[in-house]
């Protein structure tokens, strides 16, 4: 059986920002609970929605104590924060960190039996859907705008921990590709290439089926063509990218992902990698391990990625291609190629475990033994 949980609804291209003041509105909220970061304010990223909002008359508080790999300490002073103001909803503004405190803080706010954090780990069974939740996106990656999906850093214990809740899905996305215009080179990359590794993870997972690989087919397709002009600024390039990230978000978010996301979470917390950089350095060492288990997806992908003649290649044919055209991509946009500026050989053990222990690991179409695991690491120092 498959399922699909997706927003009540999305708002996608230039100008879907001006709906903002209308959901909040047709929703009868009062005060709205602004969940952003400090960079996006000092970029005056969050400004152009705080400004929508003051025109529209609308009341809000603006809470920025959100790290990059948001800790279970800014979840802690968004729900304080929350309360204290009387919001009643939450516009969150931002990338994936901004958008997976503001999930939790939802959860937490109308299931307050799950104030301990760290209980929110795997499958949590709320009862209870999250607090009014509108998403804009301002980076094209995480997609954690459609997700069902959040992830918090445990600082205490050096390790990230991923929650599954079809609660915390927020109710309205709004994806304006002219909230991302802002995004430095670099984090575009970055956050492009997180888009790819959903899209492939969440093509060859175990979980995945006819509509979800529909799906990460098109994000893939979508993401070869517009990531290098996203890099360049190009308008074209933007609007190409934020919608991909989304629909592989759409995919991804309802059948799981692989070993690639399990290893980027522990580098996340170790040494505060950010998490897209994370997955491109891993992803085209992790398709080449996954390779055979993968039956004959490496072809639609290689020819998704632009590359002619996959129908009269033989298998270990196309899976070079494959592999060979996201590594020309991630190069092409500048990712670092290895983990020898951010891994310690001394860390690979606890990294392994933690990888081992990810809740996204089971979803990965081969079977890593912890040994396996290690060596993988230690192939990219």
């Amino acid at each position: 059986m498959g399922r699909i949980v997706l927003n009540r609804v999305s708002y996608h291209g230039t100008g879907a920002t001006g709906e903002i003041a209308n959901e909040i509105q047709a929703g009868g909220f009062k005060k709205v609970f602004v969940c952003t970061d400090p960079d996006l304010i000092k970029l005056g990223v969050s400004a152009k929605i705080t400004d929508l909002l003051d025109r529209a008359g609308i009341a809000y508080q603006v809470f920025s104590d959100v790290k990059a790999n948001p800790t279970i300490d800014n979840v802690l002073k968004g729900i304080e924060s929350f309360k204290a103001c009387g919001a009643d909803c939450i516009v969150a503004i931002g990338g994936g960190s901004a958008i997976d405190t503001a999930k939790a803080v939802g959860i937490v706010v109308n299931n307050p039996e799950f104030a301990d954090i760290r209980s929110l780990e795997g499958v949590a069974p709320t009862k209870n859907r999250a607090v009014f939740t509108i998403a804009v996106p301002t980076t094209a990656g995480t997609a954690a705008e459609v997700t069902i999906n959040y992830v918090i850093t445990d600082v205490e214990r050096r390790r990230k921990f991923v929650c599954v809740d079809v609660h915390d899905i927020p109710d309205v996305a709004v994806v304006d590709p002219a909230m991302t215009a802002s995004m430095p080179k670099g984090l575009t990359a970055a956050t492009g290439m997180d888009a790819l590794t959903h899209a492939i993870e969440g093509y060859i997972t175990k979980g995945a089926w006819e509509m979800t690989d529909m799906l990460h087919i098109k994000a893939i397709e979508i993401i070869a063509k517009n990531l290098r002009g996203a890099v360049n600024n190009e308008a074209a390039g933007r609007e190409g990218m934020a919608l991909a990230q989304y629909i592989a978000g759409m995919g991804f978010s309802n059948v799981g992902l692989g070993l690639v996301h399990a290893m980027a979470h522990p580098l996340g917390a170790v040494y505060d990698t950010p998490h897209g950089v994370a997955n491109a350095i891993l992803l085209p060492t992790i398709m080449e391990y996954n390779a055979e288990a993968s039956g004959e997806k490496y072809r639609d992908i290689a020819r998704a990625m632009g590359t002619e003649g996959t129908e009269t290649m033989a298998p270990a044919e196309y899976r070079r291609a494959a592999i060979g055209a996201v590594q020309k991509l991630s190069l092409d946009v500048g990712i670092p190629q290895d983990l020898k500026d951010i891994v310690k050989d001394t860390d690979v053990d606890f990294l392994a475990e933690s990888a081992m222990a990810d809740a996204c690991r089971p979803g990965n179409p081969r079977d890593p033994t912890l040994d396996e695991i290690k060596a993988l690491y230690r192939r990219l120092l």
